[in-house]
């Protein structure tokens, strides 16, 4: 068994891309300014991506550019600029779903490795072989396939071929990605990156001669009938690593700086327990605390997808909407004269249990204390974004290893 593990974080900014690094990510994905599938993330300029790229290599973490919608005639027309300042940028590798990018791709920046994406749904080895006898360096195989599949194209393929799979985040109504539902009711095409996520609404049937009488559509009595839930197999990864997948991939580049550092964090942890199970010949276990990880972000009722067979629970018919029981209320700077110094991101106050989440860490719970404004004048919460605070919590700080970037949450009151 191959055990080279390499942890695929997504970055819609440079701010999360700095979150990514910290938290364990032994690669980054992100998009530009064309040619994504993430539109509505801020995504990156070229001297963005220069410094992105700058930053990765000095961490010896690698940056992959997404170059995978489906442009059209006009898009194309500046594909040529785009890859000659990827290449330029020196980013790792560019992951391409479209024929017509790729071959470009070959001409334009030959020496640069391409990724087939997800949205290009290889399900089969002889697909993956005449990608690869093209060019192509790694496969991101479809979200459909399943393990059983996995295995046998590992079996058929070279093995310099990288096999890549997601394994957290948000799943798709259609296969890989490739819908229309969302061009159709509101003119945003999911296949250049502009996706409404129409599959999560709630639908009624309305009669052509009663407007405005609108009848529920039940599916289990519930009206959210496209409503995926997410991806989580963290569980599973020694299974991914035994049929030849070496990339595990997270979804989300418009997701929050905090969902990228927790869930990176958390596959990370998991990735090095797998690698430590492999050299021992143990068996590949997670604590309790390591699976509850990825219970504290914002997320909607988790399932395996299709990595098992066809799922028989993978649609959530509630709400379309997230379950959240924890929130970021602050990202640490540093220690300062017995003080935590803290940068405000939602409200927290004296008195509230909260837990340091460290890179590569097990989170510790603590007690707020004391709470000081920028002035260092006491305070009893801080309720404004952004806000400098400094806090004293229940433990000697001199004994607490904190980082810059280290994040405080706290725990919801929810039913």
């Amino acid at each position: 068994m191959n055990n080279d593990i390499e942890i695929l974080a997504p970055a819609g900014d440079f701010k999360c891309l700095e979150y990514a690094i910290l938290y364990g990510a032994d690669a980054v994905y992100l998009g530009g300014k064309m040619f994504g599938m993430r539109a509505s993330s801020n995504n990156f300029s070229y001297a963005d991506l220069k410094n992105a790229v700058k930053l990765a290599h000095s961490k010896n973490v690698k940056i992959y550019l997404t170059c995978n919608t489906i442009p059209t005639n006009e898009e194309m027309l500046n594909i040529e600029d785009f890859l000659l300042k990827a290449q330029e940028a020196k980013v790792d590798g560019l992951i391409i779903a479209d024929i017509g990018v790729f071959i470009e791709a070959k001409k334009i920046v030959p020496n640069m490795p391409i990724h087939i994406s997800t949205q290009a749904g290889v399900m089969n080895y002889k697909t993956a072989n005449a990608l690869y006898e093209l060019g192509a360096k790694r496969i991101v195989l479809a979200r459909e396939i399943p393990l059983k599949d996995i295995e046998v194209i590992r079996k058929n393929t070279p093995n310099d071929l990288e096999l890549e799979y997601f394994v957290h985040g948000a799943m798709c109504i259609s296969i890989s990605g490739r819908c229309l539902l969302s061009n159709y009711l509101t003119g945003r095409d999911a296949n250049r990156g502009n996706c409404a996520q129409a599959c999560r609404w709630k639908y009624c049937l309305v009669e052509e001669k009663r407007p405005g009488e609108y009848f529920p559509i039940f599916e289990d009595d519930k009206s959210f009938i496209l409503n995926s839930k997410d991806l989580c197999l963290i569980e599973h990864l020694n299974k991914l690593l035994s049929a030849g997948v070496s990339s595990f991939k997270i979804e989300g580049r418009a997701k929050s700086l905090y969902y990228v550092a927790v869930v990176t964090n958390a596959y990370k942890i998991a990735s090095d327990i797998l690698k430590r199970s492999v050299l021992n010949g143990e068996e590949y276990i997670l604590p309790d605390w390591l699976k509850n990880e990825v219970l504290k972000i914002s997320y909607r009722h988790y399932t395996t997808g299709f990595l098992f067979g066809k799922p028989t629970n993978g649609q959530y018919y509630e709400s379309g909407g997230y379950v959240r029981t924890y929130n970021i209320v602050a990202t640490i700077v540093c220690c300062e004269s017995g003080r935590i110094r803290c940068i405000q991101k939602n409200k927290f106050s004296v008195g509230d249990e909260v837990e340091i989440l460290n890179p590569g860490e097990k989170p510790n719970s603590y007690k707020i204390l004391e709470m000081f404004n920028e002035e260092l004048n006491s305070i009893n919460s801080a309720p404004h974004s952004e806000m400098i605070v400094y806090i004293k919590i229940s433990e000697n700080i001199e004994k607490l290893k904190v980082l810059n970037g280290s994040i405080i949450r706290k725990k919801l009151n929810v039913d």
